[in-house]
């Protein structure tokens, strides 16, 4: 079962796709080796060594198109589809694995580049977005109320990093997948193959307190955003987040404060800006009432800013 587990994990979907995948596998497996059984016995007359050589590689040959017919039937087509194609790639290499792209669509990395360039084709809506959040999830609960019936970006995956945390709620009551995440494998493989896997293009990080690693950030270039609750690059960095970035700013007796909406990086909160709102910083003002105003910002500017970076 740990290792059920560990698969569903790494694939980054939840409990029934899971199954409905593992079913996937079975029917095709199954239904491979029923053709090949078929074709070759149409080709030879009796069990010869001729047959058994010719055995594995025509089952090799069937198994990928009847797996991708079963997951038509499962509604599991986008899984395999980029299970196949990083199959594929492993096997024959990039260059087999791009021309595999480019006769489906276009490769990848040409499609996040033009995602974040506003040029997007039509054919390939929905975009699919995942959001980090480790915390409540009052940002991540916007963006999905505000995408939710939009019909051209989808919010298909919420990431987390802490078990239990609220966004999981928030997630159960969308009906959208979840991914749990540990610190060690996100910062050696960023969850990249549970990424495509789930055929994400777009990754928001609302309330994600963990530095995103160079695999990540490297795998969907231009392709990450994050949002901070000051006027960066100001009061960012390793440690600010929360109440402690608005304690920072009433302690050095600033007058405004601010959201900034930014490309992700390597490093803490020195990627590109993208957007930034302000407000005013009153005399008496706590650190709660200044957070209270800094979550109206957040609430009213995220999801319009990510729809304008993804459709222009």
């Amino acid at each position: 079962m740990k290792q059920f587990n560990k698969l569903q994990q790494k694939w980054g979907v939840g409990a029934v796709q899971f199954w409905l995948i593992m079913l996937t596998f079975a029917i095709g497996g199954s239904l491979s080796g029923y053709l090949n059984k078929q074709l070759l016995n149409l080709v030879f007359l009796e069990k010869n060594v001729a047959y058994w050589v010719f055995y594995p590689i025509v089952l090799t040959i069937l198994w990928p198109f009847s797996v991708i017919f079963v997951s038509l039937v499962t509604g599991q087509f986008r899984f395999f589809k980029g299970y196949l194609s990083r199959m594929l790639a492993r096997l024959f290499g990039k260059g087999v694995a791009k021309a595999e792209t480019t006769a489906g669509a276009e490769n990848e990395s040409t499609h996040y580049n033009k995602i974040t360039h506003n040029s997007v084709s039509r054919a390939a809506m929905p975009i699919h977005v995942a959001i980090f959040a480790s915390g409540a999830g009052s940002n991540a609960k916007k963006i999905i109320e505000y995408f939710e019936n939009q019909g051209v970006i989808k919010v298909s995956l919420i990431v987390c990093n802490v078990p239990g945390a609220g966004v999981l709620a928030i997630a159960a009551e969308k009906g959208i997948p979840t991914l749990i995440i540990n610190k060690t494998e996100f910062s050696a493989t960023g969850y990249v193959d549970s990424l495509k896997n789930a055929d994400i293009h777009f990754i928001v990080l609302a309330g994600f307190l963990w530095k995103v690693p160079e695999v990540l950030v490297n795998a969907y270039p231009k392709a990450i955003v994050n949002i901070h609750p000051a006027l960066l690059p100001k009061y960012g960095g390793k440690g600010m987040y929360g109440n402690r970035v608005h304690a920072a700013i009433i302690e050095a007796g600033e007058t405004e404060s601010g959201i900034t909406i930014h490309w992700v990086d390597a490093h803490y909160d020195e990627g590109d800006i993208i957007f930034q709102a302000r407000c005013s910083v009153e005399a008496g003002e706590t650190a709660e009432t200044l957070a209270n105003k800094i979550h109206a910002l957040e609430h009213a500017h995220f999801a319009p800013t990510i729809e304008k970076i993804l459709l222009g």
